[in-house]
């Protein structure tokens, strides 16, 4: 049994009679029938549909846990509670007061399953892999790098402030990955997203790279931007030992061009994800 501490997150507490119905009303997927005992993916976008911040959605008796990057933390639930307005709604940045663990074990109950104990909630994030939230310490035996990596490989964008507010839902697959419901009603920047997605205006889409070490927010080079050799035709959108997720033009992947991280460095490797794009 493998276990990182995962600094990466952050975490939002959103809370009150309200909290439902609000979430609901501000993420791309639907909070109003999210069940307890079971978390879901959702982004939470600006007026132009850009994406300002990545959440798992875990339930709590009391309202919902928000997972996210923890250098957007702070600036996201002070931006979030400016929409609370009448609402029963209390917004609260929890990441110094919860820790959150990466447990290499799965749960019984299914993928996105949360399970409430005395001391800590469990959530299923696949079949092999846990993320435990607690105010007690554990000892980790692994690095969160590992956890990053593995999250690079199932293809789940974690929008830092890097990347904040540079694409849209489609750019990062975060529908392909169970974030996006395109039958719920209204949220901030919905008509962009749906235009997106029923006109096929997205022009970007998130690949899986692998051949050197990148940082998000990087740009990546092609030989086949249009008036520019070696131009910039991406954006890594995350990265961890040795792999990345970025966002490519399609006409980039569509004509498997190379593509690299500088100019004239080695082209990388683009890697399948595990869904279809």
């Amino acid at each position: 049994m493998r276990l990182a501490r995962l600094e990466q997150y952050g975490l939002l507490r959103v809370a009150g009679e309200d909290a439902r119905a609000f979430l609901h009303a501000q993420l791309t997927n639907d909070v109003e029938n999210l069940a307890p005992g079971t978390a879901r993916y959702a982004g939470w976008c600006s007026a132009k549909g850009r994406l300002m911040a990545t959440f798992l959605v875990v339930p709590q008796d009391d309202g919902f846990l928000l997972q996210l990057s923890r250098d957007l933390a702070p600036a996201v639930a002070k931006r979030l509670a400016m929409f609370v307005l009448r609402s029963k709604v209390k917004i609260s940045d929890v990441s110094g007061e919860l820790l959150q663990y990466g447990l290499w074990e799965g749960l019984p109950g299914g993928v996105l399953s949360v399970r409430h104990t005395e001391d800590r909630v469990e959530v299923a994030i696949d079949a092999k892999r846990t993320l435990l939230i607690t105010k007690a310490a554990q000892s980790a035996d692994a690095a969160a790098e590992d956890w990053a990596l593995e999250e690079i490989r199932a293809g789940r964008p974690l929008i830092m402030q890097a990347t904040q507010d540079q694409f849209v839902p489609q750019m990062v697959n975060l529908e392909l990955a169970g974030g996006v419901d395109f039958r719920k009603g209204c949220y901030p920047g919905q008509e962009i997203v749906a235009r997106a997605q029923y006109r096929g205006a997205v022009k970007r889409r998130m690949v899986r790279l692998r051949g050197a070490r990148l940082q998000p927010g990087q740009e990546i080079h092609g030989e086949d931007a249009p008036g520019q050799a070696g131009g910039a035709v991406g954006t890594v959108v995350n990265s961890a030992g040795g792999e990345s997720l970025a966002v490519l033009q399609v006409a980039t992947i569509e004509a498997k061009a190379p593509v690299r991280a500088q100019p004239q460095a080695a082209a990388l490797e683009v890697l399948p994800l595990p869904y279809a794009q």
